[in-house]
């Protein structure tokens, strides 16, 4: 039996791996993914890019080459809807675009709460404040994941560390540079941000410096989980 653990990027593992051991390469056609063993159980880290169609390609490519899928972990960054909550704090869904899913057992404090699923960046204060009556988080995988389980009954979590509160906007509005698969371009995020540089390469080292502590914190909270 194996965990699966999808993420968008690979950098959202970079914390769950440092507690991982006997790490090896998959060649799987992906652009991320490794094997371990995470509490002395198999366990797989994948990611193939954001949105829920990328995510579900990753759940449907484990389910054709595992023999039995434990069950699938949708984890990685999230940002927060409740004003409550601060970069670094850890949210459990329990809702996934109001269906209910399952929740690890853990002694350490988190938040668990519903989540929202959506295939965009939600990079405004506005757009936030609108998404707060179905959720307390918004990420970006979870419902592609969701459905590949639900059509293989295998069970379902997400686990999500916050990178940006509520009342925060992004520095860029990230979906304007998505590619047609639904990939982010890193070289026209940064030609973006060359126009406005003093206002935004600021914002875009902070918000990297979130993703560095969200990733660490994750590691040390999926690491304690009990799936």
């Amino acid at each position: 039996m194996t965990l699966v653990f999808i993420a968008a990027e690979a950098a959202e593992f970079s914390g769950i791996l440092r507690h991982a051991s006997s790490v090896e390469t998959l060649d799987w056609p992906l652009r991320f993914a490794r094997q371990g063993i995470l509490n002395g159980r198999r366990a797989v880290f994948a990611a193939h890019g954001p949105g829920p169609q990328l995510a579900a390609q990753v759940a449907r490519e484990a389910a054709k080459r595992l023999k039995n899928v434990e069950a699938f972990i949708s984890t990685g960054f999230c940002g927060a809807l409740d004003a409550e909550l601060r970069p670094g704090d850890i949210v459990i869904g329990n809702y996934v675009n109001g269906e209910a899913v399952r929740t690890p057992e853990i002694d350490i404090g988190h938040t668990q709460a519903p989540v929202v699923s959506e295939d965009r960046v939600a990079c405004t204060v506005e757009e936030k404040r609108a998404l707060r009556k179905r959720g307390n988080a918004v990420e970006m995988e979870a419902a592609g994941v969701l459905n590949v389980a639900d059509e293989l009954r295998v069970p379902f979590y997400c686990v999500r560390a916050v990178t940006d509160a509520a009342d925060e906007a992004l520095p860029l509005d990230f979906n304007i540079y998505r590619d047609k698969a639904g990939r982010f371009s890193r070289p026209r995020i940064v030609i973006a941000a060359c126009r406005r540089p003093m206002r935004t390469f600021p914002a875009l080292m902070r918000l990297q410096k979130n993703c560095k502590s969200a990733a660490a914190a994750l590691g040390d909270f999926v690491a304690n989980c009990r799936f």
